[in-house]
């Protein structure tokens, strides 16, 4: 497998550590949106947060909320912007979280996408439904 996390992970890829321990290893990213800008990956290969065992979740998620922290407070941001793409926009397809650095006015606008509503309530319950049967598959 030729995985430049999963080199990041081993050693032999190098990157500015801010967290190493047996469950994930979080660094600088290299095109960072602001300095500080942090990707978190779990040690394991996993392509997507679909394919991290249920029971990974959390211990996985406890460094990501510990990072968050980390850039707010060894920064001095005002929040952050936490997120995970899955397939669609992923550059390395190993699950890994940015936690960004923000602060008002930091020329970040919302999301990234336009925003689109639901024609009317009935596509709304259409698509919730949707999802329902998806969960209880």
């Amino acid at each position: 497998m030729d995985c430049v996390f999963c080199a990041v992970v081993a050693g032999t890829e190098p990157a500015h550590r801010v967290l190493d321990d047996g469950v994930a290893v979080a660094f600088l990213d290299r095109r960072p949106l602001f300095p500080g800008h942090v990707l978190v990956v779990p040690r394991d290969h996993h392509p997507t947060l679909a394919d991290l065992p249920a029971a990974d979740v959390g211990p996985f998620f406890l460094r990501v909320q510990r990072v968050a922290a980390a850039v707010e407070l060894g920064l001095g941001s005002a929040g952050s912007f936490v997120a995970a793409n899955n397939r669609v926009s992923q550059s390395v397809p190993h699950l890994h979280v940015h936690v960004v650095p923000r602060n008002p006015k930091d020329g970040l606008r919302g999301f990234f996408w336009p925003r689109r509503a639901y024609s009317d309530e009935a596509d709304a319950a259409l698509v919730a439904e949707r999802l329902r049967a998806a969960l209880a598959s």
